[in-house]
């Protein structure tokens, strides 16, 4: 069963941690440790340019929509070979900030440079969501914040065109025919050549950043796809890197989008097993939301529905027609944090009982701010180059809430878009000695836990730590923060006392809009 409708958003069959932030500010949990208010995205302010290294940069500030404040920062255009093989060839710029410890007196040794998530998110406009995990980090170190080629403000692949909409009127056959020509359209018009947008690109330039600002190592924190980034960094530059963190584990071996439809079965199987254990909630509900989930795709994917809604963005009132795409979409979102996962139960039964307005609102929403979070032009590059030529069909995701048409769109887009190269080891597993903290949630649909444990068995000092109750994303998560700073400035994972994040625990499911039962 295909429910092109999820699928003809091909944006989210990326690892998602844009996703992650977008439903945690939904869900109330955005960043209190950020001051001042926010507009979007970096900018300048009036003052001195300082030197890092041979690098000039000038202030700016970070802002999320998705977070209170902004941050102070020093902002810098670094240029870099587009085609590293051809050094002397067509360059590109990307988009650098510097975060300068807080601690004026600190030695400031070894920066941190943090790898934002995807893939197609940029550093700068994901840290105001993450900021607050770095406040013991950021005492004694500089970090530095890379918008990875394509993203941001690092000549950005946007193809916004790319993943259109549908009302429900078009056959399966027909969005994707929509979707592959909007890809090519987009493919024609760039005025870069997007075969040389891959991880194995990124990492080079990150390594010729850290040489400009004179830095003999560096410590990677890698979140969602972020950290095969940091894998990669860590497994081409040994001598340069000195401790690794890696938040919501993919591994190297992993064929991104081949295993999401049944890591987010197995994750809501989990979460809805919080609702059958819950006496208020198996009594409202019936403790079966996955079996309501099931019921209620399917009659939508028979027939879709007009449903009148208010416009999230604008207040306006909207009639469109609710798909099984917008119940898997917003299933699927909301699964990645606890705080939202725990609505799923009242949502599908609203939705169940024919009340589709709230959840068409939240698709819309959910939709919009991840069409603004991610650069898809970007994410395809890394893709079509890295993966797409290895995806397997698998009969199991036949019955799964996404079904397999993520896969099938992004192999037909592939066949459209300018395709690089990936080395020939680059799937390897990552082995090494390097101190290696692992991050997981319990209930991670996208990174679940059994990827950090296979991550784990190649690294004789690293450690991983799970997040009991939690989702996709653990840095702003209980005492992490401390642990965090702790093993940035030890080096040393094994040490970590890291009994504090034995106080985490469930977020129970909501039965009814006034909120959790007493």
């Amino acid at each position: 069963m295909h429910r092109f409708g999820y699928a003809q958003r091909p944006r989210y069959a990326a690892l998602g941690l844009a996703a992650a932030f977008a439903v945690l500010a939904l869900a109330g949990c955005s960043n209190g440790d950020t001051p001042a208010a926010a507009s979007g995205g970096a900018g300048k302010t009036a003052a001195v340019k300082r030197h890092y290294g041979r690098i000039v940069f000038d202030p700016c500030t970070l802002s999320s929509a998705y977070a209170a404040g902004t941050i102070a920062a020093q902002c810098a255009t670094f240029k870099v070979p587009e085609n590293h093989a051809a050094p002397n060839g067509r360059t590109i710029d990307l988009h650098i900030a510097w975060l300068p410890p807080t601690d004026e007196s600190a030695a400031d040794d070894d920066p941190v440079f943090f790898l934002a998530g995807g893939p197609g998110q940029a550093a700068t406009e994901s840290w105001p969501l993450v900021d607050g995990a770095f406040r013991e980090v950021r005492k004694h170190r500089s970090i530095v914040l890379v918008d990875q080629r394509g993203t941001g403000r690092s000549t950005p692949l946007t193809c916004r065109d790319a993943a259109g909409d549908s009302d429900g009127s078009q056959s399966e056959q027909a969005m994707l025919d929509h979707s592959v020509a909007a890809v090519e359209r987009c493919a024609k018009s760039l005025k870069v050549d997007a075969r040389y947008f891959t991880t194995t690109d990124a990492i080079a330039d990150l390594d010729r950043v850290r040489t400009a600002i004179g830095a003999a190592k560096i410590d990677l924190v890698g979140v969602s796809y972020g950290t095969r980034v940091a894998q990669q960094y860590a497994g081409r530059y040994p001598q340069h890197t000195r401790a690794v963190v890696l938040d919501g584990v993919a591994p190297n071996e992993l064929v991104l989008g081949s295993e999401h439809a049944r890591n987010l079965d197995s994750a809501l199987a989990a979460q809805f097993k919080l609702c059958q254990q819950t006496p208020a909630c198996r009594a409202r509900f019936g403790g079966e939301p996955r079996e309501q989930l099931r019921r209620l795709m399917a009659r939508l994917q028979a027939a879709p529905v007009e449903v009148d809604y208010r416009d999230p963005s604008t207040g306006e009132q909207l009639r469109e027609k609710v798909t099984s795409g917008h119940v898997a979409m917003l299933t699927r979102m909301f699964s990645y944090a606890p705080e939202a996962a725990s609505l799923l139960p009242l949502m599908l039964n609203e939705a169940d009982q024919g009340r589709y307005a709230p959840l068409m609102s939240l698709s819309k929403m959910l939709g919009n701010q991840l069409s603004e979070e991610l650069n898809y032009g970007m994410q395809l590059s890394v893709t079509c180059a890295e993966d797409a030529d290895l995806f397997v069909a698998d009969p199991a995701d036949a019955d799964t809430v996404l079904g397999d048409a993520m896969t099938k769109v992004l192999q037909a887009q592939c066949k459209v878009w300018p395709t690089g190269q990936r080395p020939k080891d680059f799937h390897a597993p990552f082995a090494s000695p390097l101190p290696v903290l692992l991050l997981s949630g319990e209930l991670d649909p996208v990174t679940p836990p059994r990827y950090g444990e296979q991550v784990l068995k190649h690294l004789p000092n690293g450690r991983h730590l799970i997040l009991r109750g939690q989702g996709h994303g653990a840095l702003r998560i209980g005492c992490t923060p401390k642990l965090l700073g702790q093993f940035i400035e030890t080096a040393n994972a094994k040490q970590l006392d890291a009994r504090c994040l034995d106080a985490l625990g469930y977020v129970p499911p909501f039965v009814s809009f006034n909120g959790w039962e007493p």
